[in-house]
């Protein structure tokens, strides 16, 4: 039994998502479109699950695994072994560690395995083209598990009458949604308070599972064949009008959310995602209402199409995205993009997946059996495995960025063991030193203290910023900058100019902790503060806020300059072409811009007074 107008709900938590990751910067809350699809497949495994015990007075669990092994895994095969020929049309990077990431795929592992790699789902240096399976992984645990426990029930509930038993397995798979979908969004709750990238609690199975439990509770009241009375009654009875109206409020509320809704924000994880599974439950239901009250109204066959192969579109799209982005056009990687993964995923559901369940395919009024099909799908398989696999073994086990940064972390570390002499000769000159601080003066020269960026290029600023040190670090944030700029002032190494280049990193408590740094540093240095650059930084974003505050700094405090870095490298877009916008990969072009910004900036701070008190 086909329910109409449920299309109308996957094809929302497909807009949804593509459009959040094709336009991230204007349509920030998209990412809920995965929450709509957890809430209507909790709604419709569970629905299912009821009527075939209303049936059959049983739940068969091997052939539920089954059917969901067949719909699940050959459009993930498939995507995986058409997608890796593509990555040889742009730079290796993005094959770094490739064979972890397709193991993590499908192994419907990825979700921890980005949580324990540091993955952020919002922000990293080469996009991982199987990220977006973490969605995937979370989706087949709770079938598992879910599964498990309905066979469970199914079986404690065949030991009543058979009168009570159907009743008893609908309480109980109720009462179970209920505790999990409660302890689930509580975990969410409570986890993400001590947070500041929340992707830990985003990515992980124990704590976003919740919309699949509240859209079990749906499933249980509102299923397909068999509903509770209340429930029955309203949708048998019900104006069709009203389905409509709570059908479009929920979809304006959704796609309120994906404008409004930010990925790194608190109040995201404590109610935002819950709001958001709750309106797609509200379309839910509505489409389940309409199609009851509307008997001769046929579905549009587009709408239908759409939704048949959107598990497959999602799977297709963003690894297309990631590599078609790097070669053309933002719009014009979304549009072919779009249009390639329908293609695809036409191909997988309505040919590949039948055939390979041993069914027949129905194409164009022809019938397609995998007699016919046997010979070029296993060649073309055979072929598109062997590439995967010689691309997973040659794949680098670090991009050029990340072999950069870790080549500029050990120079810096080496650095820093000379710089541990000069810790210990200056502790025997006490005295000079407190002399010297009581007249204000300072060590001459230029301490620069940053983050990724800078530890890209620091080899070079060495070299070309005078009398200077570099104390850079990946994921550096303005609180930790303030710690090496404190422990560089104790041991009496802190130099007169101060540049403080951090900020891409910047938290929500962005001012709070560059007004420490300004308040808390000594009198007789100059401090320089280097605003972020970020490619894909809307206005909003705390990167973007923090540079307007600090250009406001030097009119109240006389011994602050700007380093403008974000003004100019957004007039050089070519340093920055294929990488995540906010890194140039070691490239001379912005090693030199790098350097210049600082340079410029050395030289307008000379003309200032330092600190006084």
């Amino acid at each position: 039994m086909r329910i109409k107008w449920f299309s109308l709900v996957r094809i929302t938590g497909l807009v949804l998502v593509l459009t959040y990751h094709f336009f991230q910067k204007k349509f920030t809350g998209g990412f809920i479109g995965v929450d709509i699809f957890f809430t209507f497949s909790g709604f419709l495994i569970t629905a299912l699950m009821i009527d075939e015990f209303a049936r059959s007075n049983q739940f068969k669990l091997r052939a539920f695994y089954r059917r969901r092994f067949y719909r699940i895994v050959p459009p993930l095969f498939l995507a995986v072994l058409l997608v890796i020929p593509l990555t040889f049309l742009v730079s290796a990077d993005l094959r770094t560690d490739i064979g972890r990431q397709i193991a993590a795929a499908l192994g419907f592992t990825t979700n921890y395995f980005e949580i324990a790699t540091g993955g952020s789902y919002e922000n990293k240096f080469i996009p991982h083209l199987f990220v977006h399976t973490w969605s995937l992984a979370v989706e087949m645990h709770f079938y598992l598990v879910w599964g498990a426990l309905a066979w469970l029930l199914a079986k404690i509930s065949r030991r009543f009458q058979p009168n009570q038993a159907f009743n008893r397995f609908r309480l109980m798979l109720g009462g179970l949604a209920a505790v999990f979908a409660l302890g689930s969004f509580l975990a969410m709750f409570i986890g993400a308070g001590d947070l500041q990238e929340f992707s830990p609690v985003y990515f992980n199975s124990l704590t976003h599972s919740f919309p699949f439990f509240v859209g079990s509770i749906l499933g249980v009241c509102s299923g397909i064949r068999h509903q509770l009375p209340k429930f029955a009654w309203l949708t048998k009875h019900g104006k069709p009008i009203l389905a409509i109206s709570l059908m479009s409020v929920a979809l304006i509320g959704l796609v309120s959310l994906g404008y409004f809704m930010k990925f790194d924000h608190l109040l995201t994880y404590r109610g935002g995602l819950l709001l958001a599974t709750s309106l797609a439950g509200a379309m839910i239901y509505g489409a389940r209402w309409l199609h009851e009250r509307t008997p001769n109204t046929p579905e549009p066959f587009w709408m239908g199409f759409l939704a048949d192969v959107s598990y497959s579109v999602y799977l297709f799209h963003w690894p297309l995205y990631v590599i078609f982005s790097r070669l053309m056009a933002n719009w014009a990687a979304a549009l072919l993009t779009t249009i390639l993964s329908i293609a695809l995923s036409a191909l997988s559901y309505y040919v590949l997946e039948p055939v390979i369940a041993g069914k027949a395919a129905h194409v164009f009024n022809y019938e397609w059996r995998w007699q016919q099909l046997r010979l070029p799908v296993v060649t073309v398989g055979v072929v598109l495995a062997s590439l995967t696999g010689y691309s997973a073994i040659t794949a680098p086990k670090l991009s050029s960025l990340e072999q950069n940064l870790w080549i500029s972390g050990i120079y810096q570390d080496v650095d820093k063991v000379a710089t541990t002499r000069d810790v210990v000769l200056a502790a025997t000159r006490k005295k000079e030193q407190k002399a010297q601080a009581a007249k204000n003066q300072r060590p001459k020269g230029v301490s620069v203290i940053g983050d990724s960026v800078t530890l890209g290029t620091r080899e070079y600023l060495g070299d070309h910023v005078a009398n200077s040190s570099v104390d850079a670090e990946g994921n550096r944030t303005m609180n930790l900058a303030y710690d090496v700029m404190k422990t560089q002032q104790d041991q009496g190494i802190l130099r007169e100019t101060v540049v403080i280049s951090v900020g891409t990193n910047a938290l929500a408590d962005y001012e709070k902790q560059l007004m420490k740094i300004v308040n808390d540093l000594e009198p007789g240095h100059r401090l320089i503060l280097m605003t972020p650059y970020n490619a894909k930084a809307a206005p909003d974003w705390n990167s973007s806020k923090l540079a307007v505050l600090e250009r406001k700094l030097p009119a109240k405090y006389p011994f602050i300059t700007i380093a403008d870095w974000e003004r100019a490298a957004a007039k050089h877009p070519a340093i920055f072409a294929g990488t995540d916008g906010v890194h140039f990969s070691g490239r001379k072009a912005g090693d030199e811009l790098y350097a210049q910004v600082i340079n410029d900036a050395v030289k307008a701070a000379a003309k200032t007074p330092t600190k006084q008190k």
